[in-house]
Order: C-alpha cells, then structure tokens, then sequence
C-alpha cells in the first residue's frame, strides 16, 4: 500500500463533499481527515483549515488540478446571473 501525504486543506464539509465525489469517480484514493476542535471552540479551524485531504504523492497534480477547476466553478457566476 503507498503511503498517503497531506495534498491540501480543505475549508468547509461541502469542499470536502465535492472533493470526494469527484476522486471516487476517478478512482483516486483519498483520505479526508476533519479536524475536531470543539474544546477550542473552533480557534484551530480557523488557522488550519475544517480539515485536510491526503493522498499517495503521485497524484498531488491531478488532485490540484481538480480543486483548482472546483473553485473556480463555484466563485465564476453562471451566464445570464446577475
């Protein structure tokens, strides 16, 4: 089994979702790893991030390529909105 390494952090729990749906669809493995920080009431979310994804080395490119395309869709408004 290769061994996973920390790709990115990820915001929120719908990043997180879309992130998984697409790796699934790809075959990627992946793991998403939350970070719980209810004695701190949330100080540690708001450094590092709600959590991060890993994953084997060889595809931090195709992982990257992904978010980026995933953000992307979500902060360009659809044609004809106002």
């Amino acid at each position: 089994m290769e061994d996973f390494e920390k790709i990115l952090v990820l915001d929120n729990e719908f990043e997180a979702e879309r992130m998984e749906e697409v790796l699934m669809d790809k075959q990627i493995p992946y793991g998403i790893i939350i970070r719980e920080d209810s004695a701190l009431g949330g100080i540690v979310n708001l450094e590092e991030g709600w959590g991060y994804l890993e994953a084997p080395a060889r595809f931090r490119d195709e992982i990257m390529a992904i978010y980026k395309e995933n953000q992307e869709s979500t902060t360009d408004p659809e044609e004809g909105e106002v």
